[in-house]
């Protein structure tokens, strides 16, 4: 973990030390310095940073990019990522202390804050400002209408989690009033919704890329509308440390940051195809042709953040919307559970 690391690191280096000075003071007064050719210098060896992420999605593009183009590896930075296939299994992972940073939504953050927890997990940069999952119909339609829900089923996600809870808020935004208007199961595990929805059932299903966009090549459903547009700007995904890991290893945060960001310029400022072939690794069974189609919907619908910075307005809204779905009694106040001081950082040493 990150701080066995450092202090493994901070030991080594002064035992190096020590042996230097050893070996100066029992050299002879007027033996010559060695010859500068001989000195060898080891490159650092880099910190190993675990990075949790909610899912492995076309939509955390920019994070892919920062790893595959070198961006970590520029800070002394060595990412070990695994899929946590959940905000709630990435934040109890984060509060354990079996990873070092999250990736997941927010309200997790929040849920944890307000259960009073002393050492409770802390956002300090923003990933994606919109929710990146697509509405999946059986059936092609023309001319989408969201009135065309009522008296359905939709495969929603697990309830509590910032897609379910956007896709409630989507459809009370149109009129519908979720498990009245129509029902919004939230039975199934995020990561087995394509299957059930492609086995028979639900008539509808709220789907992350590149997983919609499989089902419609395949003939499996239709791609109907983007919630995310639908929703407006919600800071949907970002990442998240204890507080404690926070205030101990800042400048480990900040570097984290500030390839980040270099991944959030990068995406923004190449095209999908270029997006697409740098992501392909995290996508062995996509194309690359499969993975540009993703990569367009997501600039289309403005999916991406360009700055690490989560905005007050945006915590706002997250929280409105959660407590729209029933999920929040109180809100947890922007200043103490979110940070920029990194992400601004990051930005001014960019110019």
């Amino acid at each position: 973990m990150v701080k066995r690391i450092l202090a493994a690191l901070g030991v080594s280096a002064m035992l190096l030390a020590g042996c230097q000075g050893q070996a100066a003071s029992s050299a002879a007064p007027d033996a010559p310095a060695p010859a500068q050719s001989e000195a060898v210098s080891e490159p650092a060896k880099p910190v190993k940073v675990t990075v949790s992420e909610v899912a492995r999605s076309v939509f955390y593009a920019p994070q892919y990019a920062a790893v595959e183009l070198g961006f970590f590896e520029d800070e002394g930075l060595e990412i070990e990522l695994t899929t946590g296939q959940g905000a709630d299994k990435v934040m109890t992972a984060v509060v354990a202390g079996q990873v070092d940073i999250g990736l997941a939504g927010p309200e997790s953050v929040v849920y944890v804050y307000n259960q009073g927890r002393a050492d409770y997990g802390v956002v300090f940069a923003q990933l994606t400002k919109r929710d990146g999952s697509f509405l999946v119909g059986r059936e092609p339609v023309d001319d989408f209408s969201w009135e065309m829900l009522r008296g359905s089923t939709v495969i929603g996600g697990r309830k509590g989690g910032v897609p379910e809870m956007t896709l409630e808020y989507v459809l009370r935004s149109h009129g519908l009033e979720p498990n009245v208007d129509l029902t919004v199961d939230t039975s199934v595990q995020f990561a087995l919704m394509a299957g059930a929805f492609t086995g028979g059932q639900g008539d509808y299903v709220a789907l992350f890329e590149p997983t919609a966009s499989a089902v419609e090549l395949e003939g499996k459903g239709y791609i109907l509308a983007s919630i995310g547009e639908d929703s407006g700007e919600i800071p949907y995904t970002a990442y998240f440390a204890s507080k404690s890991l926070i205030e101990e290893n800042p400048e480990l945060i900040q570097k984290f940051t500030n390839a980040i960001y270099r991944g959030q310029q990068w995406v923004d400022s190449h095209t999908p195809r270029e997006v697409a072939e740098v992501v392909q690794p995290y996508f062995p069974d996509s194309s690359v042709d499969l993975l540009e189609i993703v990569a367009k919907r997501y600039q289309d619908i403005d999916a991406w953040c360009k700055d690490p910075i989560m905005k007050p307005e945006a915590l706002d809204r997250l929280q409105e919307v959660m407590t729209q779905a029933g999920e929040l009694d109180k809100p947890a106040p922007y200043e103490s559970i979110v940070n920029t001081e990194f992400a601004e950082k990051a930005i001014e040493a960019a110019k």
